[in-house]
């Protein structure tokens, strides 16, 4: 079963982040179950990393709490595991390459597989070096996602389309991740020079954080991400359904 044509086919996506473990597991299982409930189409879950280097201070810090909590890859993937018994939602595995390659295992990639992952998007892998990570992704069963910025030429989109991915994550700025109250000026040129050229979904992130913002990405993309007003409404002591309304009062569709 392909989730994400599930996902895209009933319409446009609203994308979830979360860190696992910032908060302790068991609360980071509550709130995920929570925006399930609130109406997220897609999870991203992170897996904390200690050089972060595309996340701004809100995710970096929750990064750190979690690693302090001694969180790793096999404790998301259990959490995903949990997740897959009641959910059929489409999961994104949103990590950075180090935790895959120093992951102590035979075959972190069949691992990943056998905890319920649709997808996997490694931040700081570039295309040019992702062979030995596209070849594991088809042999068991996941879709790569690859990243594209307002600087990425066209050649380079195409080669990224080329590589069947669940999604094109669009990132629609400059720098990191973080929470921001407008939206680049060239967003629609942007996104639509991806639709030119592939009839893949995109989904346009980094710095949505607002209902407006969100309405203005839906008129172009075919979904947007929320990441960090998640996770910092968790650092300020939120409960799930807390984070639930949250999460519904950032969704404009």
């Amino acid at each position: 079963m392909d989730r994400f044509k599930h996902a895209f086919a009933n319409g446009k996506a609203f994308v979830s982040y979360s860190v696992v473990g910032q908060d302790g597991l068991a609360h980071s299982k509550k709130c995920v179950l929570a925006l399930i409930k609130a109406g997220v189409s897609i999870l991203e879950i992170g897996v904390p990393f200690s050089d972060p280097v595309a996340d701004g201070p809100v995710i970096q810090k929750a990064m750190q709490d979690a690693l302090k909590r001694d969180t790793n890859i096999f404790d998301v993937l259990k959490l995903i595991s949990e997740i897959r018994e009641s959910s059929d939602i489409p999961i994104v595995l949103f990590t950075y390459y180090n935790p895959i390659l120093n992951a102590d295992c035979k075959d972190i990639y069949a691992k990943i597989a056998a905890a319920g992952v649709d997808a996997i998007l490694i931040v700081d892998l570039p295309l040019e070096e992702a062979d030995e990570h596209q070849t594991n992704c088809n042999r068991v069963a996941i879709k790569p996602i690859y990243l594209v910025s307002p600087v990425t030429p066209e050649p380079r989109i195409k080669q990224i389309a080329a590589q069947n991915g669940a999604f094109i994550y669009y990132v629609c700025r400059k720098g990191t991740t973080g929470i921001k109250s407008d939206l680049p000026k060239d967003l629609a040129e942007k996104i639509q020079q991806i639709k030119q050229i592939t009839s893949i979904p995109v989904i346009a992130g980094f710095g949505i954080a607002n209902k407006t913002t969100a309405k203005a990405v839906l008129e172009h993309a075919d979904g947007f991400v929320v990441g960090s007003l998640l996770v910092k409404t968790i650092q300020a002591g939120a409960s799930p359904n807390e984070l639930a309304r949250i999460a519904k009062s950032v969704d404009p569709r």
